[in-house]
C-alpha cells in the first residue's frame, strides 16, 4: 500500500521552520509516496503552496492527520494533533522524549509509532539525518550576528583616518556544532576568537577554524560526544579561573548543553559584574534555562554595570529558509530508510530505525523514558 506523508502549519510562536520543502516533496513523490500538507505550512518559511507540484493542498490541520501514514513535525505534536492521528500513524521529528512526559504517554495511548530525532545515534552513517547538528549549525551562525549586532563596537581591526580600531575579543563558549559554527561567523567577521570547551578533544577543532583555545585546566570528557557533569570542585576551578579571564573579554556566546536537562550554568553573575562596560553576552541555551545565570528566555538584560546578556529564542527558525532545507533533507534521509516501492514499513533490523523510536505499537521504547515514566528497566 503507498503511503502518505504529511505536513501541518506548526503552532509554535515564533517557529517558521517546516518540516516538508518542495525538494523534498518532489523526493518523496518520485519514491512513489503521496505528499499531504495543510495549506500555508511552508508559507512562513517562505515556501508557498505553488512551490510545491504534485502534493495535495487540504485546508485544515485535522483532514491532513485523519489521513496522514507519517507526519513530519519540527515542533513536538500537540494532545489534538496527536489525538487526531489515525493508530498506527507514523510521527517523525523534534519529540523532546527527555521532558515531554504528558506526549510520550499520548504518543504510547495512541499507538503511534513515533521516531524523537533527538535520540537518532551519532554515528557517522547518521550524520546526513542529525538534525541536531544541521540546526545548531545556524543557531551558532545567527547567535555571533545576534553578537555583532548588540555590541557597541566593530569586530574586525580597522586602520581608519580616525586611528586604528584593535578587533573585538571574542570568547565561544562550548565547542560542539553550534560553537563551531559560531567561532567560523566571528573570525569571518574579523574578531580575535578564543573557543573553550571542557572537552579536551575540542582542541584541534577550535584551533583549525583559526582560534585559540582557552584551556583552564579542567576537563570533562564525556561518552557520546557530550561533556559530562563537573564535580563541585572542578566547577569552582573552572569558574574561579574563568571569571579573571572574562574582565578582558568584548563577546561571549554560549553554547553548551547536556540532552535532557536544564543547560549547565556556567557565566555566574559574580562573573558579570566583574565584566567590562559594554561587553555582550548571547547565550544560545536560552530556553532550556541558559548558560548565564543572568539570561532570561526572549529578552535583554542590562546588567548595572552596563553588561548586555541576550537570550535569544528560535534561533534557528531565524535563518528558517536554509534551516528548513536541512531539516526536511535530515527528515528524508532517515524516513527513506523505511520506504520501498512507495510503501512504508519500518525496518526494525536496522539501529538507527530502532534506536531513535520513542514509540510504538502502544509501548515505549526509548529505555530512559520508559524508565521515567512507567518504571520499566532502562
Amino acid at each position: 500500500m503507498a503511503g502518505t506523508v504529511s505536513a501541518v502549519v506548526e503552532r509554535v510562536a515564533g517557529e517558521r521552520r517546516v518540516a516538508l520543502t518542495p525538494e523534498v516533496a518532489k523526493k518523496l513523490r518520485a519514491a512513489g509516496v503521496s505528499v499531504l500538507m495543510q495549506k500555508g505550512a511552508g508559507a512562513s518559511a517562505a515556501f508557498p503552496d505553488s512551490a510545491y507540484a504534485d502534493v495535495e493542498f487540504v485546508d485544515t490541520a485535522d483532514e491532513v492527520l485523519s489521513r496522514a501514514d507519517v507526519l513530519l513535525k519540527v515542533q513536538p505534536p500537540e494532545a489534538d494533533e496527536i489525538a487526531a492521528l489515525k493508530e498506527g500513524a507514523i510521527v517523525i521529528g523534534y519529540l523532546q522524549p527527555h521532558t515531554g512526559d504528558d506526549r510520550v504517554r499520548a504518543l504510547r495511548d495512541r499507538k503511534l509509532t513515533s521516531f524523537a530525532m533527538e535520540l537518532l545515534p551519532r554515528t557517522t552513517r547518521a550524520q546526513a539525518m542529525d538534525v541536531l547538528s544541521s540546526q545548531a549549525g545556524m543557531a551558532g551562525y545567527k547567535a555571533v550576528l545576534i553578537a555583532a549586532q548588540t555590541s557597541g563596537k566593530f569586530f574586525p581591526m580597522l586602520t581608519t583616518a580616525a586611528g586604528t580600531i584593535r578587533p573585538s575579543k571574542v570568547l565561544i563558549v562550548g565547542a560542539g556544532v553550534a560553537g563551531l559554527q559560531a567561532i567560523a561567523t566571528a573570525r569571518r567577521l574579523g574578531a580575535q576568537v578564543e573557543g573553550f570547551d571542557v572537552r579536551p578533544e575540542t582542541r584541534e577543532q577550535i584551533e583549525s577554524l583559526g582560534a585559540k583555545f582557552l584551556d583552564l585546566g579542567v576537563s570533562a570528557a564525556g561518552s557520546g560526544g557530550y561533556a559530562r557533569e563537573l564535580t563541585a570542585e572542578e566547577r569552582a576551578e573552572q569558574q574561579r579561573k574563568l571569571a579573571e579571564h572574562l574582565k578582558g573579554i568584548d563577546v561571549i556566546v554560549t553554547t553548551a548543553a547536556v540532552p535532557g536537562r536544564p543547560a549547565p550554568k556556567i557565566i555566574t553573575a559574580a562573573m558579570v559584574e566583574g565584566m567590562k562596560a559594554g561587553s555582550v553576552i548571547v547565550d544560545l541555551a536560552a530556553e532550556t534555562g541558559g548558560n548565564c545565570e543572568l539570561t532570561k528566555a526572549g529578552e535583554t538584560v542590562r546588567t548595572a554595570n552596563g553588561v548586555d546578556v541576550v537570550g535569544p529564542t528560535h534561533l534557528a527558525s531565524m535563518g528558517c529558509i536554509h534551516a528548513s532545507e536541512m531539516y526536511a533533507r535530515n527528515l528524508y534521509n532517515f524516513l527513506v530508510l523505511s520506504i520501498k516501492d512507495g510503501a512504508i514499513s519500518s525496518d526494525w533490523s536496522d539501529e538507527l530505525v530502532a534506536q531513535t523510536c520513542l514509540t510504538h505499537a502502544g509501548e515505549i521504547k526509548h529505555g530512559p523514558s520508559k524508565q521515567r515514566i512507567e518504571g520499566g528497566a532502562a
